[in-house]
C-alpha cells in the first residue's frame, strides 16, 4: 500500500458533522454493552486512532500501558492531533475531537487520511465521555500540549507544559464506574486485540504493559496476515508446505491475503476492512470463496486430477480445513450496520475476485506438490459430502414430518410458540425422568442424552450424522444442520444443557457445546443457548431447606441455621439424586433458576479453544490443563 502522502494534516482537515449528543445516557448506542465487553471497547477506539497513524505511514510505534490506578494509556509516535483552531466550533483541533461527535480527520476531502477503520469518528468523543476523566497529550511542532477533561467536559483551556523532540499523541483515561458494571481491564483480552491488530499493519511495534503487576507483551510482525495464519495453524498438522500470500495494490484499495490448508475439519476464515474485523463477511468474502473454488476446479480439470464425468468441487469441499485471512483497505469502505460488521463494497468482490484468482492459480502452477496437497483435502471432503448429504436429507425428511417422527425419548412440551418453548438436553435416563416429571409440561421439553456424545472436532459430516444422539438432538430442534441450518425453523428459543457438576458432567457439556458451535452455530449467535446451573449443596435442618450453588455460599448459609456446628450438607454428586420436585425448585424453575448464557466474545479465541480442548493434538491439551487446573472451582474427580 502506497504510504506516501504530500497532503499537511491541520485543523483544517477536521470536519465537524453534529455536536455531541447524550452519549452518556445511551452509551449502548455507541459501545455495544456497559458490561466488560464495552470496557473493554474503549481500549479499541483508542487504539484505532493510532492505528489509522500507522496505516497512512505515520506512526511505527504504539505503547499501551494499563496504570496501577486502573486507567488506560495510549500513546503513539504518529503526526499528533492537531492543536489550532477549527474554524467551525471556535476550539482547538484536539478538543474538538475529543468532544465532539463525528468529528476528525476521517471525514471530509481534507487529507487527513486515505484509509481508516474508524469510520463513524465517534471513538475518541465516546471514550471521553464515558470517562471519569481523560488527559490528552499532543507532542508535534516542538512543544507539549495538554488538555484535561472529566466526564467529556474540557477542564479549562489547553495548556503548553514545554518542549519536546517526541512527536505523537497520548491518551489517558479512567472508565467511569457510574457507566461500567466492572472498571477491571483484563491484559490477555486487550493482548489479543493488539495482536491481531500487530498482523494487520505489518511494519508497526505495539507494546502493551500493565504497570500493575508487570507483565509485558510486545508484537511486531514484518510478514503480516502471513504470520497470523501461522499463528492460528500453530497446532495443527499442516497440508502442504508454503503459506500462500499474496499483498497488492489496485485501483480500488489495497488487498492482502494468506492461506493454509491443515488436515482439520473446519474452516477459520477471518477478514477484516480497513483492520475491522468483519464478522459476517460481506463482498470481500464473496470474492475470494468463488475465486477459490473456481480456481481449484480450473487447477484439478487442466491436470486430469477431476476426472471427465466428476462434478466439480463445491464450495463446501474447498473449505475444509482451511485457514485464511483476507483484508482489504480501501479509501470508502461502506459498512452495514453500525457494529461495522459486514462490507458492502460491490467493487471489493470483483476486485478480489479477479486478484486472488489470478495469484493463487499461478501458485498453484509453481508448488505442484502442495497444489496436488491441496486437491487431495478437498476430494476427501467431497466424498464425505456426499455420504453426508443421504443422511442429513434423511433426517430433514423425518423433521419435516414433525411430531409423528420426532424421537421417541423426546418428551415434547404442549406448546408450539418456540418462543415460550424450552428443551433441556439432560444427561442419563435417572436425571431425564426426574426432569421429565418436574417439569411445565406445556413450554419444557426434555431429551435425555446417553453416555457421551461424539466428539464433532474430529469427525466429518457423515459420521456425525450417524450417531444416534445427535441425530436425535438435531431432529428435536428442528432446524437442520451446518450449512443447511434455518435459525426460523428452530422449535424452541431456549435449548438448556443440563450435566452433572463432575468430571463426566463436565465432558459432557462441553462435547455439546463443541456441536453447537462447530455445527450448530446460529443457536449460540441468537442468544438461544444456555448452561444450567444446578446446586452444589442441600442444607437441611427442622425441615429448613435450603440450597447452595458453590462452597462459599454454602458457609454463608450454614450461619443462618440455628445449629449450624451439627449441620451435615448433602453434597449433589449428580441431577438423578434429586427428585422432581427438587430438581424443580432448583434448575427448572423460570423464577428461582439460575442460567448462564452461552455466548461468543472472540471468534478466534473461542476457535482456539474448541481446537485445543477437542482436537487430535494431545500437547496442547494438557499445557492447557496444565495453566488453567487451579482455576477450576468444584470439581470431583
Amino acid at each position: 500500500m502506497d504510504q506516501n502522502t504530500s497532503s499537511n494534516y491541520g485543523a483544517e482537515n477536521i470536519t465537524v458533522l453534529e455536536g455531541l449528543q447524550a452519549v452518556r445516557k445511551r452509551p449502548g448506542m455507541y459501545i455495544g454493552t456497559t458490561d466488560v465487553a464495552g470496557l473493554h471497547h474503549l481500549v479499541k477506539e483508542i487504539v484505532d486512532n493510532s492505528i489509522d497513524e500507522a496505516m497512512a505511514g505515520h506512526c511505527t510505534d504504539i505503547e499501551v500501558l494499563i496504570n496501577k490506578d486502573g486507567s488506560i494509556s495510549v500513546e503513539d509516535n504518529g503526526r499528533g492531533i492537531p492543536v489550532d483552531i477549527v474554524g467551525k466550533t471556535g476550539k482547538s483541533g484536539l478538543e474538538t475531537v475529543l468532544t465532539v461527535l463525528h468529528a476528525g480527520g476521517k471525514f471530509g476531502d481534507g487529507g487527513g487520511y486515505k484509509v481508516s477503520g474508524g469510520l463513524h469518528g465517534v471513538g475518541s468523543s465516546v471514550v471521553n465521555a464515558l470517562s471519569e476523566w481523560m488527559v490528552a497529550e499532543v507532542y508535534r511542532d516542538g512543544q507539549i500540549y495538554s488538555l484535561e477533561f472529566k466526564r467529556g467536559v474540557p477542564q479549562g483551556d489547553l495548556q503548553i507544559l514545554g518542549k519536546t523532540n517526541k512527536r505523537g499523541t497520548k491518551i489517558t483515561f479512567l472508565p467511569d464506574n457510574e457507566i461500567f458494571e466492572h472498571t477491571n481491564f483484563d491484559f490477555d483480552t486487550i493482548m489479543s486485540r493488539l495482536r491481531q491488530q500487530a498482523y494487520l499493519t505489518k511494519g508497526v511495534s505495539i507494546k502493551l504493559k500493565d504497570l500493575r503487576d508487570g507483565k509485558l507483551n510486545q508484537f511486531y510482525f514484518e510478514g503480516g496476515i502471513k504470520s497470523y495464519v501461522q499463528h492460528l495453524n500453530h497446532n495443527k498438522e499442516i497440508i502442504g508446505s508454503n503459506v500462500f500470500y499474496l499483498d497488492k495494490n489496485v485501483d480500488e484499495g489495497y488487498i492482502e491475503i494468506a492461506l493454509q490448508y491443515t488436515n482439520s475439519f473446519n474452516e477459520q476464515i477471518l477478514t477484516f476492512a480497513n483492520t475491522i474485523n468483519t464478522q459476517e463477511g460481506g463482498m470481500h468474502l464473496t470474492g475470494f470463496r468463488s475465486a477459490l473454488t473456481r480456481t481449484l476446479n480450473n487447477y484439478a480439470r487442466n491436470n486430469s486430477l477431476l476426472k471427465e464425468k466428476e462434478d466439480n468441487l463445491t464450495s463446501d469441499d474447498v473449505r475444509e480445513g482451511l485457514t485464511a485471512i483476507v483484508s482489504v483497505k480501501l479509501a470508502d469502505p461502506q459498512f452495514e450496520g453500525q457494529t461495522k460488521s459486514k462490507l458492502g463494497n460491490s467493487e471489493m468482490r470483483t476486485a478480489v475476485e479477479n486478484t486472488f484468482g489470478q495469484v493463487f492459480a499461478q501458485f498453484l502452477d509453481e508448488n505442484p506438490s502442495d497444489a496436488r496437497a491441496i486437491f487431495g483435502k478437498c476430494a476427501l471432503a467431497a466424498r464425505a459430502r456426499l455420504a453426508a448429504r443421504a443422511a442429513r436429507d434423511s433426517i430433514v425428511r423425518k423433521g419435516a414430518l414433525e411430531g409423528m417422527t420426532l424421537p421417541g425419548k423426546l418428551a415434547d412440551c404442549s406448546s408450539k410458540d418456540p418462543k415460550n418453548s424450552e428443551l433441556f438436553l439432560v444427561e442419563g435416563d435417572s436425571a431425564g425422568g426426574s426432569a421429565k416429571q418436574g417439569r411445565n409440561r406445556e413450554t419444557q421439553a426434555i431429551l435425555p442424552l446417553k453416555g457421551k456424545i461424539l466428539n464433532v472436532e474430529q469427525a466429518r459430516m457423515d459420521r456425525i450424522l450417524s450417531s444416534a444422539e445427535i441425530k436425535a438432538l438435531i431432529i428435536a430442534l428442528g432446524a437442520g444442520v451446518g450449512e443447511s441450518f434455518d435459525i426460523t425453523k428452530i422449535r424452541y428459543h431456549r435449548i438448556v444443557i443440563m450435566t452433572d457438576a463432575d468430571v463426566d458432567g463436565a465432558h459432557i457439556r462441553t462435547l455439546l457445546l463443541t456441536l453447537f458451535y462447530r455445527h450448530l452455530k446460529p443457536v449460540i449467535d441468537y442468544g438461544y443457548l444456555f448452561i444450567a446451573r444446578p446446586p452444589l449443596y442441600k442444607l437441611e435442618q427442622n425441615r429448613k431447606i435450603a440450597y447452595a450453588y458453590t462452597p462459599e455460599e454454602m458457609d454463608e448459609l450454614k450461619k443462618t441455621f440455628p445449629n449450624p456446628e451439627k449441620l451435615q450438607p448433602q453434597r449433589y454428586k449428580g441431577l438423578g439424586e434429586m427428585n422432581p420436585e427438587q430438581l424443580w425448585e432448583t434448575t427448572m424453575d423460570p423464577d428461582k433458576r439460575s442460567m448462564y448464557r452461552v455466548k461468543v466474545e472472540d471468534g478466534e479465541l473461542a476457535d482456539k479453544v474448541f481446537e485445543t480442548l477437542m482436537g487430535s493434538e494431545v500437547a496442547p491439551r494438557k499445557k492447557f490443563i496444565q495453566a488453567h487446573a487451579k482455576a477450576v472451582e468444584n470439581l470431583d474427580i
